[in-house]
């Protein structure tokens, strides 16, 4: 917050242009540090949603492992062992598990 106040701060004898400019650097340093990152990973986990298919590995936000054996309109049905299924919201997979265990 004490950085923002200093680049806020006219000095006496600047013109407002050079106020105006600083203002626009923020907010341009403020969409490629927060704004952009955010942006696309959420297209990255639309896409997986979309393209998850039957007998995928998966992993949801709750932290269960399992793999899909039925995809529905808005649902997933999830084997966690053997012959113990749950039915999930599309939008409670987080990962796919292969993919999770690679990158550690």
């Amino acid at each position: 917050m004490q950085l923002l106040t200093t680049l806020l701060q006219i000095p006496s004898g600047s013109s407002g242009m050079q106020s105006i400019l600083m203002i626009v650097m923020i907010v341009i340093v403020f969409y490629f540090f927060m704004i952009r990152p955010q942006t696309k990973k959420a297209k990255e986990e639309r896409l997986f949603k979309e393209a998850v298919k039957k007998g995928d590995k998966v992993v949801t936000i709750g932290g269960l492992h399992g793999r899909i054996t039925e995809i529905q309109d808005t649902t997933f049905s999830i084997e966690i062992a053997g012959n113990v299924q749950v039915k999930v919201e599309k939008s409670a997979i987080s990962a796919e598990s292969s993919k999770r265990l690679l990158e550690k």
